[in-house]
C-alpha cells in the first residue's frame, strides 16, 4: 500500500487494548484449526462488516477502515493494516456494511456514504452522477452521499436512516420511521417497478406502515423482521395462540411445518421460471482496468447424463497475483492433489477476466449464475450442474495454502464420474418441475429440495462471488414499554432457487412475503448468507432454510426450503448469528460465562481424512457431503483464547469476531448477567413446555384440583408466562446491550430503569405460587403431573435444582418457587458492576441502588414463602369446617392462641374463646361460630396496666369494641408487636411493627357496615380516624344511594356528592354540595328526576335561605324558573318567577309557596303591572301599565282580572273613572265618567304619570336579603354584623385553601389569585390613603373568584340582576326599580366590607390623606378633595366590582326608556353632519376664533377649507367616542374630562395669553364635539350617568363639565324641530 501515512495501524503495540479486539479468520471449520488473525488499530473496533473478498471496521471515534480487494481503487489491502476512509473524516460514523462489491457507512445525523461497484445502481447515485464520476468502470471510488428522500410529503423531506444492509445488487435501508428504503437491481428489492436499476433510494411499499425492527440482505434475496400486528387488526397470516394475550412459543410439529409449508407453496408474488425467459439485463459490463472484474460473460456449463466433461477445458479460472492473508486457509498444508490441481489453473489462467465462471461460493452455483426468474424446466440438468460445481468449490479449497478468491479450481475427473453416476440413479424415472411437491417422500424429493434447479441461462453479472453483508442492526425497538418486542414476523423477498425465502417453494418474490411457520416464535434477529437464511429466536434457537450444500444449515432436515431448527448440543444458547458465503457462525452461552464459537459450513479436509473417506465414496449420496460438513454446528477451540466475544460477522469465505477482555471484571459481570439470564428464560420455556402446559390442558385438572384450586393453578400458569415473557425481553434486551457493549451506557440496563416492572411480576408470581400452595394445590398437583407426564418425569427432575425424594419424584414446589433466585443474582451481579466504578460516580448510585432494591426484594419474597409454608402447615395442623371456611388464598396466618394465651376480658369461666391473626383480619371464633375483624378497619391500643394486674388490649371496630387480656406480659407483647406490625402491612406501611397503640389512626380503608343505623348494610371506602369514618370517602348502599365526599366524625361533614336513585322514573336525585352532621346543609346544587334543578342553600336537609329552582323541560304543567329566598323548603320572602310558559315574570314576595304581598308582573307582551297578591292571586288596589302607557288604577280580585272602583288613563291623556269588571285581556265593563285633561304641558303630564308607578313595589332595600345572609353566613356570622371578625378573616383563609386544594383543575392565574388570597391583609388598622388602595386592590382580587365570600356575593346579585331584568324583565318601567336595586346592593355591600375592614368610614365620610402617599388609582377622581382628605363613598369602591357585569340589562334598560328621545336625537346628528365643519361651527354659533385653521394628518399640516369635513378638533372626538367603552360614572366621568381637556389644548394655540372659559363659549363648541362624535345612546349614557354617579362630584368640576354634556344632548333634540 502506498499511502502508509492514510492508514494509523498499530505496529504490535506494546500495551494491549482491551476493548473492540478484532478478530478474523477464512471459514475453514474446525476440522482444520484456522489461526484467526488479530487486527490492530489504535482505536478500539465498535463494528466490522465483511463483504465478497473486502471488509469495513468501525472504531471509536466515527473512523471507517477498509481492507481486502479494493479493485475500484486498483488496491488490495491487507487486513493487517485497513486504509482509512480519509473523505469520511469530518463525519461521525455510527455503522458500516459491506456487499458483495459495495461498501456504506452511516453518520450520526442518518446520512448514507456509499463506495464500490455501482453496475447495478447498488451505490444510489444517479445516471448523470455515474456519467460525470465513473469513466470506464461503474465504480465509486470515494464515499458519496446518497440522499433518502420521502417525496410522498410536501414538501418533500429527507429520511433518517438508522441502519444498512447490502447484497450483490441492491442495498436497503431501514429509517428511523421504521421504514425500509430499497434501491439497486432486482426482484430482492421488492419494489413495484420493472425499470433497473433504480437509482433513487425508493419506499418498499409493501411494508408501508408495517414496524420493521431489522433488514438483512444475501446475495439475491432480502429479510426482514418486522413487529406483529395487533391482534384485532390482524387479519392474515395470526397464528392461533396457545395461551390468550401472551406471546409464546409455538412447538410445531413436523407435520405442521408441512403443511405450513404447502400453503405457501404457490403466492401471487412468486414467479415460475421458465428456462426460455431472456436474462434481466443484457447489457456487457466495462470491462475493469489493473484487476477489475470483467463485463463480458461466457455461458453456463449444462451437463447431460451421458456428457463427458473436461475439468480443465470446461472450467476456466484465473489466478489473481496477489493473495491476502487474511484469505489463507492452513499453511501448513501441501496436499499432492491439491497441488496439482494448482498447477493446472496456473498453467490455463491467462490473468484475464474474460472466462471465469465462478467465485469459490461452495453451496451452490445456481444462484449466481442464473437469473432466479428464469427457472429452468430441465432440472436434471440443473442438479447435476449445481452438485458439479459444489464438488469444484469444495475441491478448490485443498489448495497448497493459498486460497484463490477469484477462480475455479478444476475437480478431479473421477469425483464427476462418480457423482453423475449417483444422480442419475437417482433420478431414474422422476419427473421434475420447479414447482415439486415438497411433501413428496424418498430420496429423489429429498435431494430436489436440497439441490434446487438451476436455471439454463445466466446472467454474466452473476459469475461473482457471493456475499452476506450483514450490518449488524441496532436493538429492535421496544413494544411501547421500553422492553424489546417479541411479537415480530419475519418476511423474505427475492429470489428463492434454493429454497432461501423460506416459503417452502423455489419461486421468486417480488415483494416481501411473511414467512408462516416463524410466527410464533419470537424471532429477535435474522441474518441472511449468500443463498441461505437464518432466524434467531429469544429462546436461543437459530432457524436455517435455504442452500445447505456445504451443510452451513446445521442440520440435515428436509425440506431446506422451509426454516428447521438447527441441531445444537445441550446446553448451548445461541445469542448471536452470522451467516457467510457458505457457513453459519454462531455465538453462544457454554458451561462457563465466556461465550463460544459454534461454526457449520464449508471445512477443509487433512489427507489422512479425506485417504480414509476414498474408498467409501462410491456409495455415498453425495460423495464430497460427508467429508465436507457435520450434521451439527460445532466448537472452533480457539475462541477461548479470544477473550469475551459480543458479536460475530461474517461475508465470503471469511468470519469475524469482535470481543473485549475482561476490564476490572465489568465485561465478565455483564456477560455473567445475559448468560444466567438467557440461561434462565431456556429454564422457564422447558418448565412451561415440560410441565405446565401439559397440566393445563388436561381434561382431568378441574376434577382433580377442585375449582378454587383450578382458578389459582390457572392464575399461577398465567403469571408464569408473564414472568417468562419479562425474561425473555430482558435477556433479549441484554443480547442487544451486548453487540454493542462500547457504546452503551450501564444505566440504561433494564433492571435499573424497569426496576417497578420487575418488582411488580416477581411479587405477582411468588403471590401466586404461595396462594396455590396455601390452598393445598401442589398435593393434587403432584398426583396430576405423574399420572400427566409419565415418561418426562426423568426429563422434569433434570429442571428441579433442589433435592429429591427417595422415590425420585420431582418436588413442585421448590421447582417453582427456584425462579425467586434469579433475584439474588441480580443483586450480586449490579454489586460487581457498582464496584467497577467511584462511589461518586452517577453509575455507581444507579448500581447500588438497584443492588439494594433487588436484594430487599429478594428477601421479601423469601419471607413470603415462609409465611405461604407456615400457613399451610397451620390448616394441616387444625382441620375442620370451621377453619376451611377461614382458609383463603391470600390470608396467611400470623399468630394464634390455640394454647389459650389469649382471652377476652369478663369472659365466662367455661367459654372457649380462640384467637387467630392472618395478615388481613382477626378472627374471634367461640365453640362454632367466629366474627372476623378485617386489619383495615382494627385500631389496637394497650392498656395501661393497673392495680387489676391485667394485661389487656383494647380493640376498636368500626361497630364494636372489646378488650384482650393476655396471660403474660410477654404475650401481651408479642401479640401487640404482632397485630400492629400486621396493620402496617395492610395499610401501606412497611410491615417493621409500629409502636404500640401508634399504628396508622388515621387510614384509608373499605369495611360493610352491618348493624343497624343508617349505614346498615352500606360500604364504605375511605379515610379513618379511630374507628370512625371521617375524611374523604364514598359509601354505597345496597339500594343504589351513593355518598362521595367528606365525612366527620362517623357522619357526612362538608362537601359531597349524593346520589339517590328514582326507581318511578328510572332517574336518580343527585346532590352536589355541603353536610353537617349527616344532613344536607349548607350551599349545593340538587337535580332531581323530574328534571327540576335547585341551587342554593340548605338547612336540614331542606331548602333554606337564597335559591334558584328550574323545573326543567319535563314538567308538562309548566316551565320556569324561580329565583329567591325559601324557608323550610317552601317558597317564603322575595323572589322573582320567570313563568316561560305564560311569558310572565312576577317580582315580588311570596308566602308557604304562593304569592303573598306587593309585587311587580310584566308580560313578553309589554304590559306592567304592580299591586298586591293574595293566595297567589291579583288582589287589592292596582296599577296596569300596557305597552301604549293605556293606565288602568283600580281594585283587583284575580289575575288579571278588575272588579271595583278605577281610573282608566289612555295613552293621549283621556280618563274614564268608575265601577270596573272583567278581564283586561278579553274586555272590560264599565260604569263611569270619561274626561277630557285640561290643556297641561306635555311634561307635567308625563311627570304625573311616571311618579304613579312604584307605590306597590317591595322597597329595594328588602329584596335579596336572603343573598347578603348566605354571605354573612359563609363569613360565620349569625346575621348582619353579628359575628368575630377573626372568625371571619379564618372561614376565607379556610374556604381558600380548600378551594385550592380539592377543588376542580383551575388555571395558573386562578390559582394565583386564590393563592394570594389565602394571606389574611391587615384589616385592623385605621384606613388611610396610603393602605386604602390595598384594600381596593384585594376587593378586585376576591371578586374574581366565586371561591371567596365577596365573589361569591358578586356573582350571586348579577345572577339575581340578570334573572329579573333580562328577557321578559326587559321592560322600560322596570328602570327606576333596577336603579333602586343597583343602590341597594351597594348599601349592603359596604355593610360587609366596612365589617371586614372596620377602618373604613361612613359612606360619604372622609378619610385623612397619607402626606406621602400619592393615589395612582384612576379612580382617584370619584373623591373630593377638601382640606387635605378625600372622601369615599361606596359607589365610588363597590361600583367598579359589581357594574361591569350588571352593566347590559341595566344600559338596556336606559336605552328603551331614552327610545323616543334617542330618536330624534339620533335624527338631528345625521342631518346636522351633513355639513361641513366651517358651516357647522357657524350654524352653532361658535366665535371664528375658536375656529381651527390648520389639521395634522399623518404629521402633515395641511389647512383647512370651507368644503373639509371632520377636520376639526379629532381629538377630542376620539376621546368622546371612548365614552360607550366604559361601565361605571366614574369612568365615563374621566372621559368627559379628558374630552375638556384635549378641547381646550386644540384651543390655547389659537389664542394668546391666559384663557379662561366662559359657558357663552364653552357650549357651542362642546355642541359640535358631540355632534361630530356621534355617539349612540348618548341619552342612555347621560341618565346612567345621572341616577348612579357618586353625589360627592356632582356640584364640582366634574359636575359642571356633566351638565355640560346634558344641556348639549338637550339642545340637540330641540335643534331637530328648528
Amino acid at each position: 500500500m502506498d499511502n502508509r501515512e492514510e492508514s494509523p495501524v498499530e505496529e504490535q503495540a506494546q500495551t494491549q487494548q482491551e476493548r473492540g479486539l478484532l478478530y478474523i479468520w477464512q471459514s475453514a471449520g474446525p476440522t482444520l484449526q484456522p489461526c484467526p488473525e488479530r487486527v490492530f488499530l489504535s482505536r478500539p473496533v465498535l463494528q466490522t462488516a465483511l463483504g465478497e473478498h473486502h471488509g469495513l471496521l468501525l472504531t471509536q471515534g466515527g473512523l471507517v477502515y477498509s481492507f481486502g480487494e479494493l479493485f475500484w481503487r486498483d488496491l488490495s489491502v491487507p487486513v493487517s493494516a485497513p486504509v482509512l476512509e480519509v473523505s469520511l473524516l469530518g463525519k461521525t460514523m455510527v455503522r458500516v456494511a459491506a456487499g458483495g462489491f459495495h461498501c456504506g457507512a452511516l453518520s450520526d445525523q442518518g446520512n448514507i456514504y456509499m463506495w464500490g461497484e455501482n453496475t447495478a445502481g447498488q451505490c444510489g447515485l444517479t445516471k448523470s452522477c455515474a456519467a460525470s464520476e465513473i469513466t470506464s468502470n461503474i465504480t465509486v471510488s470515494e464515499p458519496c452521499h446518497v440522499p433518502v428522500v420521502d417525496s410522498d410529503v410536501i414538501p418533500p423531506a429527507v429520511v433518517k436512516v438508522v441502519d444498512l444492509a447490502f447484497g450483490r445488487e441492491h442495498s436497503l435501508a431501514l429509517s428511523s420511521q421504521n421504514e425500509l428504503w430499497a434501491w439497486g437491481s432486482g426482484c430482492q428489492l421488492g419494489l413495484v417497478t420493472s425499470t433497473f436499476p433504480v437509482w433513487k433510494p425508493q419506499k418498499v411499499e409493501h411494508l408501508a406502515g408495517r414496524h420493521v425492527l431489522q433488514v438483512a440482505c444475501g446475495a439475491y434475496h432480502s429479510l426482514a423482521l418486522v413487529r406483529s400486528l395487533p391482534p384485532k387488526s390482524y387479519n392474515t397470516l395470526n397464528p392461533e395462540k396457545g395461551e390468550q394475550g401472551q406471546s409464546t412459543q409455538s412447538f410445531v410439529t413436523e407435520r405442521d411445518e408441512l403443511l405450513a409449508a404447502d400453503t405457501s407453496h404457490y403466492c401471487p408474488l412468486g414467479v415460475e421460471l421458465s428456462g426460455e425467459t431472456p436474462p434481466r439485463r443484457s447489457s456487457p459490463r466495462p470491462k475493469p482496468q489493473h484487476g477489475g472484474r470483467t463485463a463480458s460473460s461466457s455461458p453456463c456449463i449444462q451437463l447431460k447424463p451421458h456428457e463427458h466433461i473436461d475439468p480443465v477445458t470446461e472450467v476456466d479460472g484465473s489466478h489473481l497475483s496477489r493473495s491476502l492473508p487474511v484469505w489463507s486457509g492452513n499453511k501448513d498444508s501441501s496436499l499432492l492433489e491439491g497441488m496439482e490441481l494448482q498447477k493446472c489453473v496456473q498453467k490455463n489462467s491467462s490473468y484475464s477476466w474474460d472466462h471465469i465462471t465462478g467465485p469459490g461460493d461452495t453451496d451452490s452455483l445456481s444462484s449466481y449464475t442464473s437469473d432466479d426468474s428464469c427457472v429452468s424446466s430441465t432440472p436434471s440438468t440443473d442438479l447435476l450442474t449445481s452438485s458439479f460445481k459444489e464438488d469444484i468449490q469444495i475441491k478448490s479449497q485443498t489448495s497448497s495454502g493459498v486460497a484463490i478468491p477469484y477462480s475455479s479450481s478444476p475437480v478431479c475427473l473421477e469425483e464427476v464420474r462418480l457423482f453423475l453416476a449417483g444422480e442419475k440413479k437417482g433420478l431414474q424415472g422422476q419427473k421434475s418441475s420447479s414447482l415439486t411437491n415438497i411433501n413428496q417422500k424418498g430420496s429423489a424429493a429429498s435431494r430436489r429440495r436440497s439441490l434446487p434447479g438451476t436455471p439454463t441461462r445466466g446472467s454474466p453479472r452473476r459469475h461473482r462471488p457471493s456475499s452476506v453483508c450483514r450490518s449488524r442492526a441496532a436493538a429492535p425497538e421496544d413494544a411501547g414499554d421500553g422492553l424489546p418486542s417479541l411479537e415480530t414476523e419475519v418476511w423474505s423477498w427475492g429470489r428463492g432457487s434454493e429454497g432461501q425465502l423460506g416459503h417452502g417453494d423455489q419461486l421468486a418474490r417480488l415483494q416481501p412475503l411473511c414467512v408462516k411457520s416463524l410466527i410464533g416464535e419470537e424471532v429477535i434477529k435474522v441474518a441472511a448468507g449468500s443463498h441461505h437464511s437464518l432466524a434467531l429466536t429469544a429462546h436461543c434457537q437459530v432457524y436455517s432454510w435455504g442452500s445447505n450444500m456445504c451443510g452451513q444449515l446445521g442440520h440435515v432436515n428436509s425440506p431446506v426450503t422451509v426454516p428447521q431448527l438447527t441441531k445444537l448440543s445441550d446446553g448451548l444458547r445461541v445469542w448471536d448469528i452470522s451467516a457467510g458465503q457458505s457457513h453459519s457462525l454462531l455465538l453462544a452461552d457454554g458451561d462457563c460465562v465466556q461465550p463460544v464459537l459454534l461454526y457449520c459450513g464449508q471445512q477443509l479436509v487433512s489427507v489422512q481424512q479425506e485417504a480414509s473417506h476414498k474408498g467409501q465414496r462410491s456409495c455415498q449420496r453425495s460423495p464430497n457431503k460427508a467429508e465436507s460438513y457435520t450434521v451439527r454446528p460445532t466448537l472452533l477451540p480457539f475462541c477461548m483464547e479470544m477473550g469475551y466475544i459480543s458479536s460475530v460477522c461474517c461475508g465470503g469465505p471469511s468470519c469475524a469476531a469482535l470481543a473485549d477482555q475482561n476490564v476490572m471484571g465489568f465485561i465478565s459481570a455483564i456477560h455473567e448477567l445475559a448468560s444466567r439470564e438467557r440461561q434462565f428464560f431456556c429454564w422457564l420455556s422447558n418448565t412451561r413446555k415440560l410441565l405446565l402446559t401439559p397440566l393445563r390442558n388436561r381434561e382431568s385438572v378441574i376434577p382433580t384440583l377442585s375449582e378454587p384450586c383450578t382458578h389459582l393453578f390457572f392464575s399461577l400458569c398465567e403469571s408464569f408466562i408473564r414472568l417468562s415473557v419479562l425474561i425473555a425481553r430482558h435477556s433479549t434486551s441484554l443480547s442487544y446491550f451486548l453487540h454493542d457493549v462500547q457504546k452503551q451506557d450501564v444505566t440504561s440496563l433494564l433492571l435499573l430503569t424497569h426496576t417497578e416492572h420487575f418488582v411488580e411480576i416477581y411479587k405477582e408470581y411468588c403471590s401466586s405460587v404461595g396462594d396455590f400452595q396455601v390452598m393445598g394445590g401442589f398435593h393434587s398437583l403432584h398426583k396430576l403431573s405423574r399420572e400427566c407426564l409419565g415418561s418426562q418425569q426423568t426429563t422434569l427432575a433434570q429442571l428441579c435444582v433442589s433435592d429429591q425424594s427417595v422415590s425420585g419424584d420431582v418436588d413442585l414446589v421448590s421447582l417453582l418457587y427456584w425462579p425467586l433466585q434469579q433475584l439474588h443474582h441480580y443483586s450480586r451481579v449490579l454489586l460487581k458492576l457498582a464496584a467497577c466504578y467511584d462511589v461518586l460516580t452517577a453509575e455507581y448510585q444507579s448500581l447500588q441502588q438497584g443492588c439494594n432494591q433487588y436484594e430487599s426484594l429478594s428477601l421479601s419474597l423469601i419471607r413470603r414463602k415462609k409465611e405461604a409454608e407456615a400457613t399451610l402447615l397451620f390448616w394441616k395442623t387444625h382441620p375442620g369446617k370451621t377453619t376451611e371456611v377461614l382458609r383463603l388464598p391470600k390470608r396467611r396466618v400470623v399468630c394464634e392462641s390455640s394454647n389459650r394465651s389469649l382471652t377476652l376480658q369478663n369472659a365466662g369461666r367455661f367459654s372457649n374463646h380462640w384467637f387467630m391473626l392472618f395478615n388481613d383480619a382477626l378472627v374471634h371464633t367461640q365453640f362454632s361460630t367466629h366474627h372476623v375483624y378485617p386489619l383495615t378497619c382494627l385500631w389496637v391500643k394497650p392498656v395501661t396496666e393497673d392495680s387489676s394486674g391485667l394485661y389487656a388490649i383494647k380493640v376498636t371496630c368500626p361497630e364494636e369494641s372489646f378488650t384482650l387480656v393476655a396471660s403474660t406480659p410477654q404475650e401481651k407483647n408479642k401479640w401487640l408487636r404482632s397485630l400492629n406490625q400486621a396493620m402496617d402491612q395492610v395499610v401501606g406501611g412497611g410491615g417493621q411493627g409500629s409502636s404500640p397503640g401508634l399504628t396508622a389512626m388515621s387510614r384509608t380503608a373499605s369495611y360493610l357496615f352491618t348493624g343497624e343505623g343508617r349505614f346498615k348494610d352500606a360500604q364504605y371506602t375511605g379515610a379513618w380516624l379511630a374507628g370512625r369514618v371521617h375524611g374523604r370517602g364514598t359509601m354505597k348502599w345496597p339500594d343504589g344511594r351513593v355518598y362521595s365526599g367528606n365525612f366527620k366524625n362517623g357522619q357526612e361533614d362538608g362537601f359531597g356528592h349524593y346520589i339517590i336513585p328514582n326507581k318511578v322514573l328510572n332517574k336518580p336525585d343527585i346532590y352536589q354540595g355541603h353536610w353537617k352532621d349527616g344532613k344536607i346543609h349548607g350551599f349545593g346544587k340538587y337535580k332531581y328526576a323530574s328534571g327540576e334543578v335547585y341551587e342554593g342553600c340548605f338547612c336540614d336537609g331542606q331548602r333554606h335561605g337564597y335559591g334558584m329552582l328550574n323545573s326543567g323541560k319535563m314538567n308538562k304543567k309548566s316551565s320556569g324558573v324561580f329565583i329567591g329566598q325559601w324557608v323550610h323548603d317552601k317558597k317564603t320572602g322575595y323572589g322573582v318567577y320567570d313563568d316561560i310558559t305564560r311569558g310572565e315574570k312576577y317580582m315580588g314576595l311570596w308566602l308557604d309557596e304562593q304569592r303573598h304581598g306587593s309585587a311587580v308582573v310584566v308580560t313578553q307582551y309589554g304590559v306592567y303591572f304592580e299591586g298586591t297578591f293574595r293566595e297567589n292571586k291579583m288582589s287589592g288596589p292596582g296599577l296596569l301599565v300596557s305597552d301604549d302607557d293605556t293606565a288602568l288604577h283600580g281594585e283587583f280580585s284575580d289575575d288579571w282580572t278588575v272588579n271595583g272602583k278605577g281610573v282608566l288613563t289612555l295613552a293621549n291623556g283621556d280618563n274614564l273613572e268608575g265601577l270596573f269588571s272583567g278581564e283586561w285581556t278579553t274586555g272590560l265593563k264599565v260604569v263611569g265618567t270619561y274626561t277630557k285633561p285640561a290643556n297641561e304641558e306635555p311634561e307635567t303630564r308625563e311627570r304625573s304619570r311616571m311618579l304613579r308607578l312604584g307605590q306597590y313595589v317591595v322597597p329595594a332595600e328588602q329584596r335579596w336579603v336572603c343573598v347578603f345572609d348566605e354571605c354573612w353566613r359563609r363569613l360565620g356570622c349569625d346575621a348582619a354584623g353579628r359575628g368575630e371578625r377573626s372568625t371571619a378573616w379564618e372561614n376565607i383563609a379556610v374556604t381558600i385553601t380548600t378551594a385550592r386544594r380539592q377543588g376542580p383543575k383551575l388555571s395558573r392565574s386562578q390559582s394565583k389569585v386564590l393563592e394570594s388570597l389565602e394571606f389574611i391583609p391587615q384589616y385592623g388598622e385605621q384606613v388611610t390613603t396610603a393602605n386604602y388602595d390595598n384594600i381596593r386592590r384585594y376587593l378586585l382580587k376576591a371578586c374574581e373568584t366565586p371561591h371567596h365570600p365577596l365573589g361569591w356575593l358578586v356573582e350571586t346579585l348579577v345572577t339575581v340582576f340578570r334573572m329579573t331584568y333580562i328577557g321578559v324583565g326587559s321592560n322600560r318601567r322596570l328602570l327606576r326599580q333596577a336603579v333602586h336595586e343597583v343602590q341597594a346592593f351597594l348599601t349592603h355591600f359596604y355593610v360587609i366590607v366596612r365589617f371586614l375592614f372596620p377602618g373604613l368610614p361612613a359612606d360619604g365620610c372622609a378619610i385623612p390623606e397619607s402626606p406621602a402617599s400619592q393615589s395612582e388609582s384612576r379612580h382617584t377622581s370619584s373623591f373630593e378633595e377638601q382640606c387635605g382628605v378625600l372622601v369615599v363613598s361606596c359607589s365610588s369602591l363597590l361600583l367598579p366590582l359589581l357594574l361591569p357585569q350588571l352593566y347590559p340589562p341595566l344600559f338596556t334598560l336606559y336605552c328603551l326608556q331614552e327610545e323616543q328621545e334617542e330618536a330624534r336625537y339620533w335624527e338631528c346628528i345625521l342631518r346636522l353632519n351633513k355639513q361641513p365643519d366651517q358651516s357647522l361651527l357657524s350654524f352653532l354659533g361658535v366665535q371664528e376664533k375658536f375656529w381651527p385653521v390648520w389639521m395634522s394628518i399623518l404629521g402633515e399640516k395641511k389647512q383647512i377649507v370651507s368644503s373639509s369635513k371632520d377636520a376639526c378638533f379629532v381629538s377630542a372626538l376620539e376621546t368622546l367616542q371612548q365614552i360607550s367603552t366604559t361601565f361605571t360614572p366614574s369612568d365615563k366621568l374621566l372621559v368627559i374630562q379628558k374630552t375638556f381637556e384635549e378641547l381646550t389644548q386644540e384651543i390655547k394655540p389659537m389664542l394668546k395669553g391666559n384663557f379662561l372659559w366662559c359657558m357663552d363659549d364653552l357650549l357651542p363648541l362642546f355642541l359640535y364635539v358631540v355632534l361630530r362624535a356621534r355617539v349612540k345612546n348618548l341619552g342612555a349614557e347621560v341618565s346612567l350617568i345621572d341616577d348612579l354617579m357618586d353625589s360627592n362630584v356632582q356640584h364640582g368640576e366634574l359636575g359642571l363639565m356633566f351638565t355640560t354634556l346634558k344641556a348639549c344632548y338637550i339642545q340637540i333634540q330641540q335643534e331637530s324641530t328648528t
